[in-house]
């Protein structure tokens, strides 16, 4: 017998869960609402993590999702420092962790991803870090300051953002990385190539085509960064950004059903193999008319948009998830990059990479399925656009300078 009972239950303290109690409550539903999140905040955004708020240009409430006094104000419930132990789908009963039972008429699971550790010797050293969380971010910062070296592992968005954050602070960084180039796996190695320059041009340490053998040290505290490569970095400070794994732990032990790519298998309404139980977020595979199968991605953006489908769902709307991702990414006051896209294939650049005013396309079997663009934010529009209806407009045209996007 459940200690009491909740109409939605939404479990995880991030943007997806946020995303969705908020248009529970914007689609007039009426009924009580717990949001059960096991960090010590209430919803925040997370990409300020490796940029303002790591430079100490934003604080805690700059980056929250809704001000504290919102959520009572909407008659949402939240449960901070507290995690799901069990989940009954079947009973509609959860076990959370301050041993109280809730039932549920309907729930989120959204319990998002877990940073990927690297095994390595000497991984136990203090000044060792990984970035997921504010008490992450704050330990970054608080541990560079003095040091003379910070060593960054990994060439994907989280280690360029960090980098060079840490590098307009004053601290001198060094990344090494599997890729050849920075964001070589996201856009290839001509776009790659540009990010490169640009880290570089700012005293960045850039070592590609290598990867972390050893942390050596002494007094317990790292103190260099060995790699297999053979390259030895002096590092009074490291960070690793080597991607994230999906939080499926509760899921499973629910008894759902898992994915290929790692995630919560569900329809393309967010719902799971048990009825009235969805996932969103990171941890969420779901069905895509425009990926043409199942589809996992890791991004904020994507979780705040799969909330709002999944609320839309339980409260019976039949709304199929038919958002197109988008995405930034900002390497300090540099330069950006946006984002739009469902997929991968070869990049065609359009624009001049060397003047750092260009837009790459993505194209599988000549269609157009992503984008990406530095200085040019109007050419997402018109690639939105043709992700959406499927366009294959051709390579010569897309890179012709000459031919108007809104012909194509």
């Amino acid at each position: 017998m459940a200690d009491r009972s909740v109409d939605f239950l939404l479990i995880g303290g991030g943007v997806a869960a946020a995303s969705c109690a908020r248009t529970l409550r914007e689609e007039g539903a009426a009924g009580s609402v717990l949001l059960v999140g096991r960090e010590p905040d209430p919803p925040y955004d997370r990409p300020p993590l490796s940029k303002e708020y790591l430079a100490g240009k934003l604080g805690r409430d700059g980056v929250l999702v809704k001000p504290a006094e919102w959520w009572e104000q909407n008659g949402i419930e939240v449960l901070c420092r507290t995690s799901v132990m069990k989940l009954d789908v079947d009973a509609r009963v959860a076990k959370l962790s301050n041993r109280e039972e809730v039932g549920f008429e309907k729930a989120l699971i959204a319990t998002g991803a877990n940073v990927r550790r690297l095994r390595a010797d000497g991984g136990d050293l203090e000044g060792i870090h990984c970035l997921r969380t504010f008490a992450n971010s704050d330990a970054i910062r608080q541990d560079t300051e003095n040091a003379e070296r910070v060593v960054v592992i990994g060439g994907s968005f989280i280690g360029c953002e960090v980098a060079a954050t840490l590098t307009s602070l004053g601290r001198r960084c060094s990344i090494v990385m599997q890729e050849q180039v920075p964001l070589e796996r996201q856009f290839g190695r001509e776009v790659g190539g540009f990010f490169q320059r640009v880290l570089e041009e700012h005293g960045i340490e850039v070592h590609g085509s290598d990867e972390l053998e050893r942390y050596e040290g002494a007094d317990g505290r790292v103190e260099k960064v060995v790699t297999k490569g053979g390259l030895e970095l002096a590092a009074g400070a490291v960070v690793v950004g080597a991607g994230v794994v999906p939080d499926t732990m509760l899921a499973k032990a629910a008894g759902l059903e898992l994915g290929e790519k790692g995630g919560v298998l569900c329809s393309d309404r967010l719902e799971t193999s048990a009825p009235g139980v969805y996932v969103a977020g990171d941890m969420a595979e779901y069905q895509s008319a425009l990926h043409g199968g199942h589809a996992r991605i890791e991004h904020w953006d994507v979780a705040t948009e799969h909330g709002k489908t999944a609320a839309r769902n339980m409260l019976g709307h039949d709304s199929p998830h038919e958002a197109i991702p988008y995405f930034w990414s900002d390497l300090a006051d540099w330069t950006g990059l946006e984002y739009v896209g469902v997929g991968s294939g070869e990049w065609l650049v359009r624009g001049s990479i060397e003047d750092g005013s260009f837009t790459a396309f993505a194209l599988d079997d000549d269609r157009v399925v992503a984008a990406m663009t530095v200085g040019r934010s109007d050419d997402l529009e018109h690639a939105r656009r043709m992700i959406g209806e499927r366009a294959t407009p051709g390579p010569d045209a897309l890179a012709d300078e000459g031919t108007d996007l809104a012909s194509l």
